[in-house]
This record gives C-alpha cells, sequence and structure tokens, in this order.
C-alpha cells in the first residue's frame, strides 16, 4: 500500500479550502485605506507619475536608508534596467543562479550577454559562492545574487568575490522585502543596485504589476531613471534611448498604503513559518527551510523538500490544500535554455531541488488552525 492510501484510510478534515494565497483577506483587512488612496487618484486626475509615485520613491528609500529609489513598471523590467545602465552587451557573461524564477536570466539574454549559471547552496538555496568562483572568466561583468524565498544570500562572501575580480554585484530582491543579511543589512543595499518586485503576491504587492531599483550611486541612478522613461527625464530631453517601464500612480498610491504593513505582514509570517516547522519537525521525509545564521527570512514562501513531492501534493489538494512548486525545471533545464546544452550533472543541487522543493500556503492572513491541519494532514500521509 502507498504512503497516499495509507494516509487515506484515515483523513482529517476541516472543512474549509486553503488557497496558496488570499489576497481578498488582506484587501479586506485595509480596504477604507486602499479605496480612499485610489479614489484620490481618480480625482487628481493624473495617472501616471504624480505626487503618489514621488512619495513611494521617498518613502522606500527612507526604509532601506539608500539614497535613491527608482520606480518602474516591474521587477523584470529593474532587472534588465540595471544591467543595461551598467553596459552589459554582446560579448559579456552574467552569472545567475541555476535555481530560481526566469526573470534572471532573461533579463540577461535581453541585453546579448550570456547568461552563466551556477548551482545554489544546498541549505539555502541561494547563488554558492564557492561553484560561484568556478564560473568567473574574463568576460564576467557582473553576478545576480538572488535572495530566493526570502532568504538573503551569502552577501559577505560573494561581495568579496566581485569586488576582486572588479565585477558588479546586483541584487534580486523580488522576493525578500526587507530581508536582512548576517550582517544586519537590509537585502538590497550592498551590491551596485537592486530589483525589486511588487507583483500582487510579494510580501508587498500592488494590485497589478510594479517594480522598483535601489542603488547608492548617483550617475547610475540618473541613467536608470532615464532609461525607465524613453531617455528622458522630463519630456523630449532624450539623452539616450529608453523604454517604457514606468509605475503607474494608481499602483504606488495602493502601495504607499500597504508600505507601514509590512514589517507586521513579515513578522505574522515568520510566526506562521515557526508554527510550520513545529508541526513538521522530526519528520524524516521531510527538509524544512533553513535560515542563514545571524540572517533574517522574510518567508515570501514556505518551501520544503519532501519525498514523493508530487504524490504529497496531490493528496493535500485531494483534502483542499492548494501548494505549487517553485521551481518545478532548474533554469539551465527548461526548454529556453536547450540551445545551451546543460546537463543535470553539471547542477547536481538544482537537478535535485527541482524534484523535491513544495511551496504550502502561507500569507498573513492565514489562520493558525489552518496551517495546524496543513502539518496534520502531511504527518498523516508520511505515517
Amino acid at each position: 500500500m502507498g504512503l497516499g492510501a495509507k494516509a487515506a484510510e484515515k483523513p482529517l478534515t476541516l472543512g474549509v479550502h486553503i488557497p496558496f494565497t488570499n489576497l481578498r483577506l488582506q484587501y479586506e483587512s485595509i480596504r477604507s485605506e486602499i479605496d480612499e488612496a485610489i479614489q484620490s487618484v481618480f480625482r487628481d486626475a493624473q495617472f501616471i507619475g504624480g505626487s503618489p509615485v514621488k512619495k513611494f520613491e521617498e518613502q522606500f528609500a527612507n526604509l532601506f536608508d539608500m539614497p535613491h529609489c527608482i520606480s518602474t513598471g516591474n521587477g523584470t523590467d529593474s532587472l534588465f534596467i540595471i544591467l543595461k545602465a551598467l553596459s552589459i552587451k554582446t560579448g559579456d557573461e552574467v552569472i545567475t543562479p541555476a535555481f530560481g524564477c526566469m526573470p534572471s536570466a532573461e533579463v540577461i539574454s535581453l541585453t546579448g550577454a550570456q547568461p552563466v549559471f551556477c548551482d545554489v547552496d544546498p541549505s539555502f538555496y541561494t547563488i554558492d559562492p564557492e561553484q560561484l568562483q568556478k564560473k568567473i572568466t574574463g568576460k564576467t561583468k557582473a553576478v545576480i545574487a538572488v535572495h530566493l524565498y526570502g532568504q538573503a544570500a551569502s552577501l559577505s562572501e560573494l561581495k568579496k568575490i566581485c569586488d576582486e575580480r572588479d565585477i558588479f554585484l546586483i541584487e534580486d530582491c523580488a522576493q525578500a522585502h526587507l530581508t536582512r543579511d548576517d550582517k544586519g543589512r537590509l537585502a538590497g543595499t550592498v551590491g551596485i543596485a537592486a530589483a525589486f518586485s511588487f507583483y500582487p503576491t510579494k510580501n508587498l504587492g500592488a494590485y497589478g504589476d510594479a517594480g522598483c531599483i535601489l542603488t547608492h550611486n548617483d550617475v547610475l541612478a540618473e541613467k536608470m531613471r532615464r532609461l525607465r522613461n524613453h531617455g528622458a527625464l522630463v519630456k523630449d530631453d532624450h539623452e539616450l534611448e529608453g523604454m517604457n517601464s514606468r509605475m503607474d500612480t494608481l499602483q504606488a498610491a495602493a502601495l504607499n498604503v500597504k508600505l507601514k504593513y509590512l514589517a507586521s505582514w513579515n513578522a505574522r509570517r515568520a510566526v506562521l513559518a515557526r508554527q510550520y516547522k513545529a508541526h513538521l519537525s522530526n519528520l524524516s521525509q521531510i527538509k524544512l527551510p533553513q535560515v542563514r545564521p545571524d540572517s533574517t527570512h522574510s518567508f515570501h514562501l514556505f518551501c520544503i523538500q519532501a519525498t514523493h513531492r508530487d504524490a504529497l501534493k496531490n493528496y493535500l489538494a485531494e483534502h483542499g490544500i492548494e501548494t505549487l512548486i517553485h521551481y518545478p525545471k532548474g533554469l539551465p533545464f527548461t526548454p529556453a535554455y536547450t540551445y545551451l546544452h546543460h546537463t543535470e550533472n553539471e547542477f547536481p543541487v538544482s537537478a535535485h531541488l527541482q524534484n523535491t522543493v513544495l511551496s504550502l500556503p502561507l500569507y498573513p492572513e492565514l489562520k493558525e488552525e489552518e496551517v495546524t491541519y496543513v502539518g496534520q494532514l502531511i504527518r498523516q500521509y508520511f505515517s
């Protein structure tokens, strides 16, 4: 008898469906503030730029104690604009993790440069500094450190390597709002520039696409402001060729409301993560997410590794629990990169993760009894 069949003999029932995330609940909790912010944009009838966008850039920069926040249309554009501002081009190489989301690789290709994949740390899932050193060549111009799932990458080691080789360190903070590294530094404040996403499901999410860039470099900041707006700082001031990637005013208005709740929402995620760990500890078939010593984890995702991952996912679905896989294929193994002819043997950690990772429901409005139910089901499945 299989594990799933064995567990199905004595199912637990809570009588509710638990979605992977529930944005409606978040909206309802701050509905009056959001509605007023959106209505104010309609009253002012300025839908591109305006005071809400300026206010968001100022507030976000102040939150990170950074001199420059450049708002953009989305997190992917943020990464692309950083690379373009750094003059990454055809013939260059940029190193990015082999395990993670597509944008950190595709933006490299879009500049004409070559994406070079590097395997990740088996405990923290961020780019492995030891493997990174083996990937650097004379053509390497930058490294993109992805703070995956909300865990900070090894910023001190990565910065040291990049500084010694005179290459740029870029941070992808799409999943790491207010994450801190082992020196207490906020993710997004260490590299030459950092990209953030405010996709609706992020810890700080808009009601559509939105993103931003943080940097401490004055010259780079002006260039990136131009790149996001057709090469201009003001109308018809086209000093270079750019693109259209502006945060719209409605998204900025919503983010200004949400920003003040970000820290408390992150704290709630941490509480729920600890509860998951308490319920799932001592299960030999489960590997729980680790937190790098002396750092913080913003738990954008609570991602376990599990034997019989697909069967477990199906079992949870049968009991009303929605889970997702982040990510079902390591980037070198996706159809988009078949032209690079990589094999799984080249990236053993990423190859293993793609077959074992499973993201459990986690959002600030999730109830503790719902976490308990998910934990009980998983324990029952493996009993």
